[in-house]
């Protein structure tokens, strides 16, 4: 049931936004060198790593680590990158990585293929047997403002008690959030 929720509403998504992708995958091209893409190593189900794409926020060659271990992340950022972080637009491209399988709308953020003490907690919660998600509960409870061990434990409240409802519920909240543009790192 899950599944096909997230193709229907990712098939939707990609129709309703084919546009806006199209302009902002122009605008990541004309204001800075390098692809409008960036595919970033993830860990995804059982500890899986797939490529999932984003929009570039970060100029090439920027290191692979997260954006608050950057000494002074705002050096990496291009022309743009702020905006399309403040806005989640960089996020779009995730579409794809939930029409293939990679992802779905809603579960735990997939960790960079480096964040091993993110892994590794997850691991030991369960958490790790959950598709990776597009957003999820940790996100819509603080985002990039909470400790590693916090967001393992609200994706593990997730993990035992997911349903559709929650789903529905987790993306009407990250909606309101991305519209606010609360606990975004820039």
């Amino acid at each position: 049931m899950k599944r096909a929720f997230d193709l229907l509403l990712a098939a939707v998504a990609c129709i309703c936004l084919l546009l806006p992708v199209m302009l902002v995958a122009i605008l990541v091209r004309l204001s800075s060198k390098g692809p409008a893409l960036y595919w970033s190593d993830r860990v995804g189900r059982n500890n899986q790593i797939f490529k999932m794409p984003k929009f570039r926020s970060m100029r090439v060659g920027t290191p692979a680590v997260a954006t608050h271990l950057l000494a002074d992340p705002k050096v990496y950022l291009t022309p743009i990158g702020s905006f399309l972080r403040k806005s989640s637009l960089d996020e779009l491209p995730q579409l794809w990585s939930i029409l293939v399988g990679d992802m779905s709308f809603v579960g735990p953020r997939p960790a960079l293929f480096n964040q091993h003490d993110l892994v590794e907690l997850r691991t030991q919660e369960g958490v790790h047997e959950l598709m990776p998600g597009l957003t999820g509960w940790a996100q819509v409870n603080g985002r990039d403002e909470i400790p590693i061990p916090d967001k393992v434990k609200l994706d593990a409240a997730y993990l035992r008690t997911r349903s559709i409802w929650l789903d529905i519920r987790i993306l009407w909240m990250t909606l309101i959030k991305v519209l606010n543009r609360d606990n975004v790192s820039h």
